[in-house]
């Protein structure tokens, strides 16, 4: 009860400190979406691209530059990632964001899977977390660091982007009960700079960008 009472008047005055500030994603995303979307600025889309977004991955897709009649959505559990109901070389793309852990199988499957319905050429993006508490999806089984990642996509001809994101000083920001609050873009704010700041050994989220 203390503690709660303790969050509560703790979060006032940073969330009065964000009202009518343009906002971003929340903490565990805000950084990597900036990167990603940075990662795709020298990635050519064709208008006929043709993209598999995997549970829940639109809003990534969305921040890389894909429009909706791109997509194809492969949520679960209609589709799994572990065996895709799709010919061979059938995406330009295939993304899938905070996916990875959830597995409920062989990581190495679901990479390898999504390596199958790729075209030559085409790119992979999978984002997943390292340092993160247990969440819901509807299980969590994995954590990957980057280098799990790369080891896992040993397969692609290239490695186009490995990081992560993450630093020691989220964490009373976590306990706080914000972190689905919107990041401010205003660089001087102090969330902000909580949210920019990356100490690559504690990467909360981790990712790769892969070509066939």
């Amino acid at each position: 009860m203390v503690g709660k009472i303790l969050r509560i008047i703790i979060q006032a005055p940073i969330k009065l400190s964000m009202i009518g500030m343009r906002r971003g994603p929340h903490i565990w995303r805000y950084y990597m979406y900036k990167h990603l979307s940075e990662v795709f600025d020298s990635v050519v889309i064709e208008k006929d691209s043709k993209v598999l977004a995997i549970s829940g991955s639109e809003r990534l897709c969305k921040v890389m530059g894909f429009n909706e009649e791109q997509l194809t959505i492969a949520d679960y559990p209609e589709y799994n990632i572990l065996d895709l109901n799709f010919p061979d070389e059938s995406f330009d793309f295939i993304i899938s964001d905070q996916v990875l852990e959830h597995i409920d199988g062989n990581p190495q499957l679901a990479i390898d899977e999504s390596l199958r319905v790729l075209k030559p050429g085409g790119i992979a993006v999978h984002t997943t977390c390292f340092i993160q508490q247990i969440h819901w999806g509807p299980e969590d089984l994995w954590r990957f660091s980057p280098s799990a990642l790369k080891y896992l996509c040993q397969g692609f001809g290239e490695i186009i982007d490995c990081s992560g994101w993450g630093n020691r000083f989220i964490w009373p920001y976590i306990w706080l009960g914000l972190r689905f609050q919107g990041i401010p873009e205003a660089s001087w704010h102090p969330i902000n700079k909580l949210a920019t700041y990356n100490e690559k050994v504690w990467p909360a989220v981790t990712w790769i960008v892969a070509r066939k």
